[in-house]
């Protein structure tokens, strides 16, 4: 990969965290603070290295363990450190948290068959609509653009994360979100020349 950016490009690198616990599967996790398992502290370690010729100046972080986790490897490589953004934190599923999705259809099948068939447009009981989430995640990502521009900085965070921010710079309307794949310590590159984002790279893993 040729790093070199072009003068006055500003380039965000979103990263995907990797593969929590095997306690996860099968179940929603947003605000549940869950680790890697050995699985994807292998992954997180690929994409540092994918990622260690990158000329970084920041690198940034959900709060949750799992992304915080999977910074770590491009941290050490990097001998930098980390900056924790509570705005790129996961969806809150509300009282879905920890749940399988079998016990949240029982529990509220009404709120799950919209959630199935809006994804987009649900509000979690006690927790957030995808609508709320966005707005913040957008602000926080124009924030970080203005404090960084024409610099390289990474933010490892989360599937709903990024595919909200790749979304926003390919004009995506929110009913199409989940057709953007998010794997594990999937790596994306956006690109900005001034207000207009080219998306360079999307989803790519590392095993």
């Amino acid at each position: 990969m040729d790093w070199r950016l072009p003068k006055g490009v500003t380039r965000m690198v979103l990263v995907r965290h990797g593969q929590p616990v095997e306690e996860t599967r099968g179940r929603c996790y947003g605000r549940l603070d869950v680790g890697l398992s050995s699985t994807g502290v292998l992954q997180a370690e690929r994409a540092a290295r994918f990622l260690a010729e990158a000329p970084l100046l920041r690198i940034y972080t959900s709060p949750r363990q799992r992304a915080r986790e999977s910074a770590a490897p491009l941290a050490e490589l990097k001998g930098m450190a980390v900056d924790t953004e509570e705005a790129f934190r996961e969806i809150d599923f509300g009282l879905f948290e920890g749940l399988t999705y079998e016990e949240a259809e029982k529990r509220y099948p009404e709120i799950y068959a919209e959630w199935m068939a809006h994804p987009a447009r649900v509000q979690f009981p006690q927790g957030e609509s995808y609508s709320e989430m966005r707005e913040r995640v957008r602000s926080a990502g124009r924030a970080l653009r203005t404090r960084h521009a024409g610099e390289t900085f990474v933010l490892v965070s989360h599937g709903g994360v990024n595919r909200t921010l790749l979304a926003e710079a390919l004009g995506m309307p929110d009913d199409n979100l989940f057709r953007l794949e998010q794997g594990y310590a999937a790596v994306n590159i956006i690109d900005f020349y001034g207000d207009e984002p080219i998306v360079k790279m999307m989803n790519v893993t590392f095993g």
